[in-house]
């Protein structure tokens, strides 16, 4: 039996993030969600993920500050990044900190299961 990737899906809109979890469900994907950037922290911490998508724009710990801790948990966890509001100079920060890739809000859902796909390869690549 195949164990379903698992996403951590980290964004302070919580509509949004209870929407798209239950459209990468529906695709096959385990999903844990958190409001904030300390939460999700806390669930690498009691868990392991295959892929973590993180929105940069969050009140308290920022997009950049999770993405830093989460490298120091877990270095090869690919990380998606989501922008809005138009920070693409937070989204190329974020990549040279070690983000697989980042997209902007609103979200095509296809290109984030694309990009999906892809950080799930790169991941099983280099273990």
């Amino acid at each position: 039996m195949n164990k379903k990737p698992r996403i951590l899906l980290i964004d302070d809109e919580i509509e949004f993030i209870t929407t798209l979890a239950e459209r990468l469900e529906l695709r096959g994907y385990d999903v844990e969600t958190s409001e904030s950037g300390e939460s999700g922290i806390d669930l690498m911490a009691k868990s392991s993920f295959d892929v973590a998508i993180l929105d940069l724009m969050m009140p308290g710990l920022n997009g950049i500050d999770t993405l830093n801790q989460i490298k120091r948990i877990d270095p090869r966890l690919p990380v998606i990044l989501l922008t809005g509001h138009g920070s693409t100079k937070e989204g190329m920060e974020g990549m040279r900190i070690g983000a697989f890739d980042f997209l902007m809000k609103p979200l095509d859902i296809n290109e984030l299961l694309d990009r999906i796909k892809l950080a799930l390869e790169k991941g099983t690549k280099e273990i």
